[in-house]
């Protein structure tokens, strides 16, 4: 009876073992697997957190690349906008030199002393210039050469015979005649000033004095 009870007693106790050692396998190996578990998953993080953080420096560094190159472009328009500045300003200096002796040539338009007056003179109705008008002339244009401020102002006249508005170009064509033989012969066309003032109605002055062209040789004054 006594071997019975101890039988009863062993027995569930051996079981209680047997089966708390299958407990404590079963508990490793799941224990096991999970870790295996959380280590793949945790390697699957760390994977794809190396791979974000790989394109993040990616698109960094291509940033910087962009950067780089926006800065060299920057100094560059920096350089061009400054010499574009100098020469702005380079201009507009000599603009304002330019408008200085615009505005001083124009204030002296009109100072010029006379030098001397030759009187030109012309058959009845004609403008084509004799031998004592180029004689004349070339006095006037050998002074001129030798002297670059000298200028001249040619003013045609006729006789009042005939009607008016006809001698009025008569005395133009012969002040013409005189300005296109003083260009022929080297004198520049800007030193030159005519006009065509028509018939001389004044009496007590013979008709054949009245054909002419008057030469007045000026000196301008010096910039």
């Amino acid at each position: 009876m006594r071997q019975a009870v101890m039988v009863g007693v062993v027995l569930p106790a051996a079981l209680m073992l047997v089966s708390g050692c299958a407990t404590k396998k079963w508990v490793t190996e799941f224990v096991g697997k999970k870790e295996v578990e959380i280590d793949q998953r945790f390697t699957g993080v760390d994977r794809k957190i190396g791979d974000e953080t790989q394109r993040i420096d990616q698109r960094v560094e291509g940033v910087d690349t962009r950067l780089k190159g926006a800065e060299g472009t920057l100094t560059q328009t920096t350089e061009t906008a400054k010499g574009a500045k100098d020469r702005a300003e380079s201009a507009y200096s000599k603009a304002d030199e330019t408008s200085s002796r615009l505005t001083r040539l124009w204030s002296n338009r009109n100072v010029r002393n006379q030098v001397e007056t030759y009187q030109v003179l012309f058959g009845f109705d004609k403008w084509d210039l004799n031998d004592n008008a180029q004689t004349t002339l070339a006095s006037i244009i050998k002074e001129m050469k030798e002297n670059p401020n000298l200028t001249v102002d040619l003013q045609g006249y006729a006789d009042p015979v005939g009607s008016y508005p006809y001698n009025v170009g008569l005395s133009q064509r012969r002040v013409e005649s005189v300005r296109r033989f003083l260009v022929e012969k080297g004198i520049e066309l800007p030193r030159i000033n005519l006009i065509g003032l028509g018939p001389i109605a004044e009496k007590g002055t013979p008709n054949a004095e009245k054909r002419k062209v008057t030469v007045k040789l000026l000196v301008t004054k010096e910039d």
